[in-house]
């Protein structure tokens, strides 16, 4: 199973629903997908429509009390799409886990011996704690969401730096599949430049596909629903659906064909 790590440590920058949407647009290519929030806050649980009552085993259960994978996997809305849900309790992981040897390996460990998907997207909460380095340790490689801001820019530098960091001390082989530019307008100058010089910065790294600034994609959440579901004709719709192909197309060969 690939493993991809959706992060970004600046928050609001669309990470989760770039999660939910490409995770959804990998399953209706026929990818048996896994989604895993990973964010105390449970949004994308929300979002997928799994409300807090209906979260049994979670991703807190994963980490804490070992339970295997596949006993937290729920079933979404979604044909070929599971989740495993976030619960309040995945607040105080990151206290617990403190006093834990392996911390930082737990989902690492649990993912490892997971068979029944080929691809796994972890949405990280916005911040560099345990949880968040328990996803990159366990990560094949990082999907950035990256808000085109001008603050984006410095966040997207911290998180550079922390990769090298887990690369040093966590996990070697971790690596970006590409960065995703979100939140983009074209009526604001701003935005271009910020495109601009990521481009220029980090190249062939920056996904040639925009997620642009969509009324239908804030509304998609509330409905329990991705974008691509709720209205799968609109603008962002659409460009979740040219960034999943520009991602699979960055995927290792031996799984392109899965």
């Amino acid at each position: 199973m690939i493993v991809i790590a959706v992060a970004n440590q600046k928050g609001g920058v669309g990470k989760t629903t770039s999660a939910i949407n490409i995770a959804t647009a990998m399953a209706a290519t026929g990818w048996k997908t896994l989604l895993l929030d990973l964010d105390p806050q449970g949004n994308a649980s929300t979002g997928m429509g799994i409300g807090a009552e209906d979260r049994e085993n979670s991703v807190y259960d994963v980490l804490i009390d070992e339970v295997p994978i596949s006993e937290c996997v729920q079933p979404t809305s979604i044909p070929g799409l599971d989740i495993v849900p976030a619960t309040q309790d995945l607040s105080g992981a990151e206290v617990e886990l403190v006093s834990v040897e392996d911390r930082t390996h737990r989902l690492r460990t649990a993912l490892r011996d997971h068979t029944d998907h080929e691809i796994c997207f972890v949405d990280c909460p916005p911040s560099l704690g345990l949880l968040t380095l328990n996803a990159l340790s366990a990560a094949d490689t990082l999907l950035v969401p990256l808000q085109c801001e001008f603050f984006a820019l410095e966040g997207l530098s911290q998180l550079l730096q922390t990769v090298e960091r887990v690369q040093q001390r966590f996990n070697p082989d971790l690596g970006i599949i590409g960065i995703a530019l979100t939140m983009f307008d074209r009526r604001n100058r701003l935005t271009d430049q910020v495109s601009d010089d990521v481009r220029d910065c980090l190249g062939d790294l920056v996904f040639t596909a925009v997620i642009p600034r969509n009324v239908r994609l804030s509304e998609a959440p509330s409905h329990g629903l991705p974008a691509l579901v709720y209205d799968h004709s609109c603008a962002g719709s659409r460009a979740y659906m040219a960034l999943a192909r520009e991602l699979i197309g960055r995927l290792p060969e031996r799984r392109k064909a899965a």
